[in-house]
């Protein structure tokens, strides 16, 4: 009884350590960071650091891209960011 407790128990350990090592890479199709780099939209100021994760205030509006509901974007502080416009999240600053 005691083997399989601790083998219980070695396993949730090692299943947790996984689930903390993984990260989410999202892949952008070329085609929508193509659009953002040519779009002439005005850079909004926000404080703090934009970095993927960040979720950006109500108050910064977020450009859709035609065909490609998943993805908006903003541009920032003069960077151009890809956001999910779902979460508002950032997923990836292109310059």
């Amino acid at each position: 009884m005691k083997i399989l407790v601790i083998s219980g128990a070695f396993l949730l350990l090692s299943l947790g350590g996984a689930a903390v090592a993984q990260t989410t890479t999202v892949v952008v199709p070329g085609e929508v960071k193509t659009y953002v780099e040519k779009q002439d939209t005005p850079s909004v100021t926000f404080e703090g650091d934009v970095a993927v994760g960040t979720a950006l205030p109500d108050t910064v509006e977020i450009h859709t891209i035609p065909d490609q509901p998943d993805y908006g974007y903003v541009v920032v502080n003069k960077k151009r960011v890809l956001v999910n416009p779902k979460t508002r999240a950032v997923i990836e600053v292109i310059k």
